[in-house]
C-alpha cells in the first residue's frame, strides 16, 4: 500500500513582508546618503579648471550659490539679475537668514563663475556681496586631473 501525500501550495510561498521591509529601508538608507549639492550647480557654467582646486573638507555652513555667468547674469536658484540689480536677491537671502537668527556674516557666498568670464566681472559680484553685508567667499573651480 504506497502512501500519498498531497501537495499544499500554501507550504511553497515564502512570507515577502521581511524582504518588502528590507528593499524599502534600502531606499530609505540611500535616500538619506545621496549628495544634493548638484542641485546648486547651474548647467551651463562651465567652471574653469585648476591644479590647485580641491574638493571642499566639509560643506559650508548656511552656503548662497551664486552663478555667474560669461555675458554677467547671475543666476540665485530658480532667479536670474544683472550684478548691477542682484541686490534684491541678497537681501532676500539675509531676510531668510534672519528668520533663522543668523545675519549675512553667517552666510557663506560660493560663486561659480564661468571660465570664460573677465576677472572684474568677479571683483564686481564679491563687491556687490560685500555691500549687502556679506564677508565669507568661495570660489569653484574644477578640478584639473594631470596623469
Amino acid at each position: 500500500m504506497a502512501l500519498q501525500r498531497k501537495f499544499d501550495a500554501k507550504a511553497a510561498e515564502g512570507d515577502m513582508t521581511s524582504m518588502i521591509d528590507m528593499v524599502f529601508q534600502l531606499i530609505i538608507f540611500f535616500m538619506v546618503l545621496i549628495n544634493f549639492s548638484q542641485d546648486d550647480q547651474n548647467q551651463t557654467i562651465k567652471l574653469p579648471s585648476s591644479e590647485l582646486a580641491k574638493p571642499a573638507e566639509t560643506p559650508l555652513e548656511n552656503p548662497i550659490v551664486l552663478n555667474l555667468a560669461f555675458n554677467g547674469n547671475v543666476y540665485l536658484g530658480a532667479e536670474t539679475s544683472t550684478i548691477a540689480g542682484l541686490r534684491p536677491l541678497l537681501e532676500l537671502e539675509a531676510n531668510v537668514l534672519k528668520t533663522q537668527k543668523k545675519s549675512a556674516k553667517d552666510a557663506n557666498v560660493i560663486i561659480r563663475a564661468d571660465g570664460n568670464t573677465a576677472g572684474g566681472m568677479v571683483q564686481e559680484l564679491i563687491k556687490k556681496c560685500q555691500e549687502s553685508g556679506y564677508e565669507k567667499f568661495a570660489l569653484r573651480a574644477k578640478e584639473e586631473i594631470g596623469y
